[in-house]
C-alpha cells in the first residue's frame, strides 16, 4: 500500500467518523442538547483510555514491548493508596502509594529486566504477563480482595450546563468531568515524558536508567487511573483488566505514537457512547462490550501500524 493511498484511507476513515458521529441528528430526530451529552460522555470517557494507552506506549517506545502489566499495576496502585488511606490521612496515603510506585518500578528494572536486556520482544512481553499475575496476587495478599469506596473529593452530582443556551441544558457527570480534566492535564505532560526518553537513548544514557523512568512514570499513570476509576467504580479485582480496554486503543492510534494514543482513545470512546446509544437498541444492546475490539481488528487487517504508527518495511 504506497503514501497516496494510505493517506486517502486515513482521510475516508476520518469522514466516516464524522459522518456517524453527527448522523444521529439527521436519522433519528435526536435533539442537539441529548446529542452532546452522549458527544461529551464519549470523549471524557475517551480521555481516560488515552491515559492508560500512554502508558503502554511509553513502554513500547522504551523497550519495544506490550506492558501486559499495566492493569495489574493499576489495581496495585489503587488498593495501595485505598488501604493507607484507611490508616492516615490521604495526602500522606497519596504521597507514600507514589514512593511505593517508583519502589516497584525501581525493582521490576533490578529484578527482570535488567536480566532480559537484547532479549527478543515475546521474552519481554512473557516477562509483563508474569509481573502482571504476580502484582495481582501479591496486592491482593498483602491489602485485601475486598471491594473498597475511594473518595477523593471529586462531585458525585450531575449538573445541568447551558440551560440558557439550549433548551433543557446539558446533563454531564461532574465526576467524569474533573477525571477528565485531570487525565488531559497528565496526557500534556506525558507527550514530553516521551519524547524527552528517546532523546535521552540518542546521547547515551543507559538503558536501564531509562527504564526504570518509563516504569516509574507508568507506575505513577497507573496510580492516576487507578484513583479515577476506583471512585467511579470502586477498587476491585476488575481494575486489573483496564489494560485491555487501552489495548484497541494504540492498536489503533499506533504502538508508537503518541498523538495516536490520544486520538484514538478520543475515537473509542466517543464510537462506543454513540454505538450503544443510538445502534443498541436495534443490535441489543452490549455494543460498548466489543466496539473497540472490532475496530482494532479492522485496523489490524487494513492498517495494523495503525493512524499514526510507524510503517516496518522488511527488505530482503
Amino acid at each position: 500500500m504506497n503514501a497516496t493511498m494510505t493517506r486517502n484511507l486515513t482521510i475516508a476513515f476520518f469522514a466516516l467518523l464524522a459522518f456517524g458521529a453527527v448522523s444521529p441528528l439527521a436519522l433519528t430526530g435526536t435533539k442537539v442538547p441529548q446529542w452532546l451529552e452522549v458527544v461529551l460522555g464519549g470523549l471524557m470517557s475517551g480521555v481516560l483510555y488515552s491515559l492508560v494507552a500512554l502508558g503502554l506506549v511509553l513502554i513500547f517506545k522504551a523497550s519495544g514491548v506490550f506492558n501486559f502489566a499495566q492493569g495489574a499495576m493499576v489495581l496495585f496502585a489503587a488498593l495501595s493508596l485505598v488501604r493507607l488511606a484507611e490508616k492516615m490521612p490521604l495526602p500522606f496515603a497519596l504521597a507514600l502509594t507514589v514512593l511505593i510506585m517508583i519502589a516497584l518500578a525501581w525493582l521490576i528494572e533490578r529484578l527482570v529486566l535488567r536480566h532480559l536486556v537484547n532479549q527478543e520482544g515475546i521474552v519481554l512481553f512473557m516477562a509483563t504477563l508474569g509481573i502482571a499475575y504476580f502484582l495481582d496476587g501479591f496486592g491482593q495478599t498483602v491489602w485485601g480482595s475486598d471491594i473498597h469506596t475511594l473518595h477523593v473529593g471529586m462531585p458525585k452530582e450531575p449538573k445541568v450546563l447551558l440551560e440558557g443556551t439550549l433548551e433543557g441544558g446539558i446533563l454531564v457527570s461532574m465526576e467524569d468531568v474533573y477525571a477528565a480534566l485531570i487525565a488531559a492535564t497528565l496526557v500534556g505532560a506525558l507527550r514530553a515524558v516521551a519524547d524527552d526518553h528517546q532523546a535521552a537513548q540518542s546521547i547515551g544514557i543507559p538503558l536501564n536508567r531509562i527504564w526504570i523512568i518509563v516504569w516509574s512514570v507508568s507506575g505513577l499513570v497507573a496510580l492516576v487511573a487507578g484513583i479515577i476509576w476506583g471512585s467511579k467504580l470502586g477498587v476491585q479485582f476488575s481494575l486489573s483488566q483496564i489494560a485491555l480496554k487501552a489495548l484497541p486503543v494504540v492498536i489503533l492510534g499506533g504502538f508508537t505514537s503518541v498523538p495516536g494514543a490520544i486520538i484514538g482513545g478520543l475515537i473509542i470512546g466517543l464510537g462506543e457512547k454513540l454505538s450503544e446509544v443510538y445502534l443498541g437498541p436495534t443490535l441489543g444492546g452490549g455494543i460498548e462490550n466489543w466496539f473497540a475490539y472490532v475496530l482494532a481488528l479492522v485496523f489490524l487487517l487494513f492498517r495494523p501500524e495503525g493512524l499514526f504508527g510507524e510503517r516496518h518495511i522488511d527488505r530482503v
